[in-house]
């Protein structure tokens, strides 16, 4: 019995030295740590995890279980994020690790982000931050997109990386349910060039049954965000009968105008997911109006997505009305903008290297 307690311990020590311990977190009594990274807040007992899966207590010690395991990588177009006014035609480097702070019901990467917390297991391949940068200067990436699952659940990994990126000229975006503290979002802030927030909803109610989530802190992200001059970008999936109100889309709108009139906003179609598989597409006449009554609230630059070949894909000019950026898809067939500027009437287009 004393040998099977001695390797216990030993086991415990030496999955401390292949883990890191995690940022923002505070010691409670009885071996409790407060994990203070997402808005949750979770308290977790000793040997238990927060909400995320990927966060484990370990004798009053809260580890990142996910540092350095990244579950998926590729290069994609920088519009695939979709971020349409951040170096557009680019490739970005994306990366992922297992897990999510949500367990949305239509998740479309179901099968990582709630891995962890349906499986109870972590997975992925042993990748560093050095070998990232390296493979994003391979592949001539200037950007690194940490994205497809939640980057706030991957803080350290993300930070680490996007510090080494920097030094090495490559951007970095986050694509995320802005579900970050405050303090974290803060920390990240000087090496996170842009982002792209999915605005899910406009009701606390939909963000609860839905996402697992809540409407006011994503609310003050995106707040945050834009004072912290991180290019901003929004996303709004329209889901039949659940979010697709004019009502809603006008609040939604709204809200963005006041972050700013030159947040692009994106409406995307929703397709049969996961746990939502009851429901039908998205008729595209929704997101036709959807983009009418963001344009009509006064924002400059409002898209429909995942619908190839929708005149909704493109950018205009938000005073001359032609055509800037002529899109198909992830892919740019026309670009009429010359050192930040209409090529037609001169406007001033907003954006980062547009």
């Amino acid at each position: 019995q004393k040998r099977y307690f001695a390797y216990c311990y030993l086991n415990i020590i030496f999955e401390r030295a292949l883990m890191q311990e995690a940022m923002f977190y505070e010691s409670l009594e009885n071996k409790e740590v407060r994990c203070r990274l997402c808005p949750h807040y979770c308290k977790v007992a000793n040997f238990k995890r927060g909400i995320c899966g990927v966060r484990e207590n370990r004798e009053g010690v809260l580890y990142t279980l996910v540092y350095g395991k990244a579950i998926s990588y590729a290069i994609d177009p920088i519009e695939k994020k979709p971020l349409y006014h951040f170096y557009p035609g680019s490739n970005a480097f994306s990366l992922a690790t297992v897990g999510c702070n949500m367990h949305c019901l239509h998740c479309q990467n179901s099968d990582i982000s709630q891995f962890p917390k349906e499986r109870g297991e972590i997975e992925g391949k042993n990748l560093s931050p050095e070998k990232i940068v390296l493979l994003a200067k391979k592949n001539n990436c200037k950007i690194i997109a940490y994205t497809y699952t939640e980057p706030t659940i991957f803080f350290e990994y993300a930070y680490d990386t996007a510090r080494l990126a920097i030094r090495e000229g490559i951007k970095n975006v986050f694509v995320t349910n802005g579900f970050i503290s405050e303090e974290a979002l803060k920390r990240i802030s000087p090496y996170l060039q842009a982002a792209n927030v999915d605005l899910k909803s406009f009701s606390e109610d939909f963000y609860k049954k839905i996402c697992g989530g809540h409407l006011k802190p994503i609310l003050k992200t995106l707040e945050l965000m834009k004072k912290l001059g991180i290019w901003l970008e929004v996303t709004t999936l329209i889901i039949p009968t659940l979010n697709d109100s004019e009502e809603e889309m006008r609040n939604i709108a709204e809200f963005i105008v006041n972050l700013g009139k030159d947040v692009p906003w994106h409406l995307s179609k929703f397709y049969p997911h996961y746990k939502l598989t009851n429901l039908p597409p998205t008729p595209v006449h929704i997101l036709h109006r959807a983009r009418e009554i963001g344009l009509e609230t006064g924002l400059r630059y409002v898209y429909t997505g995942n619908v190839p070949g929708d005149k909704g894909e493109n950018t205009y000019c938000y005073n001359c009305g032609k055509v800037l950026i002529k899109r198909y898809g992830y892919y740019i067939e026309e670009y009429n903008i010359k050192d930040g500027r209409c090529k037609y009437c001169q406007a001033r287009i907003d954006g980062v290297s547009v």
